[in-house]
């Protein structure tokens, strides 16, 4: 096999799993969705930053699953009714 049969060969098979792959998320994505279902109460996020030798810092954020509520924190205080 000369070294251009090889080069096309092998680009061949990364785009051949390249679309594998491609083809895995989408299915994945339709299947396990995204975000959480609405209704009451609260999702927790947690994180935790470390920058290092001097330490880190950790905070939770509480999200409500109520969609009206959650909108609500996206209207500026100061808005005119």
């Amino acid at each position: 096999m000369s070294g251009g049969a090889i080069i096309a060969a092998l680009s061949g098979l990364v785009l051949l799993l390249a679309g594998l792959r491609a083809a895995q998320s989408l299915r994945e994505d339709r299947t396990t969705g995204r975000g959480t279902e609405p209704g009451e109460g609260d999702s927790v996020i947690s994180s935790f930053y470390s920058s290092g030798v001097s330490g880190g810092q950790s905070m939770s954020y509480r999200i409500s699953r109520d969609p009206q509520t959650y909108a609500k924190i996206f209207i500026p205080k100061d808005r005119s009714k």
